[in-house]
């Protein structure tokens, strides 16, 4: 559970600085730019802890985002609609990481705001499961 806690305080943490920049209609590109770096990094660190969450609290070793995800849809913390927003932000975290297309990088942005609803959602129902016994 140890390691659970430092993921969930780290995510927390990487969230916040996302937060700090979505959600601007009219961004300059070093705004949008910065905040799609905030959103890859945060992204990391939230699916990183869900994956400690399944493996300490519901025993499941799963070892990819899009796994965990799924992972996470059959244990009760995400929805469908939910599930399928964070296969969506998986594939926009990929596309943000292995090239740079200015359209692109303005339709990802226009859904940050909805990525880190979901984020923070996330994390909070892990903090609700993880009251129940480690696997």
């Amino acid at each position: 559970m140890v390691q659970f806690n430092e993921r969930l305080k780290s995510a927390r943490s990487a969230l916040k600085t996302l937060g700090e920049l979505t959600g601007e209609q009219h961004a300059s590109v070093i705004h949008r730019d910065a905040a799609i770096q905030r959103f890859e990094y945060t992204f990391e660190a939230i699916w990183k802890t869900a994956r400690v969450y399944l493996r300490e609290f519901e025993g499941l070793d799963v070892g990819s985002p899009k796994g965990v995800l799924r992972a996470c849809y059959q244990v009760g913390i995400l929805n469908q609609d939910q599930t399928a927003l964070g296969l969506q932000m998986v594939d926009d975290r990929n596309m943000t990481s292995h090239t740079y297309h200015a359209a692109l990088a303005v339709k990802i942005y226009k859904r940050l705001k909805t990525y880190a609803d979901l984020m923070d959602f996330w994390l909070e129902k892990m903090e609700q499961h993880k009251k129940k016994e480690p696997f």
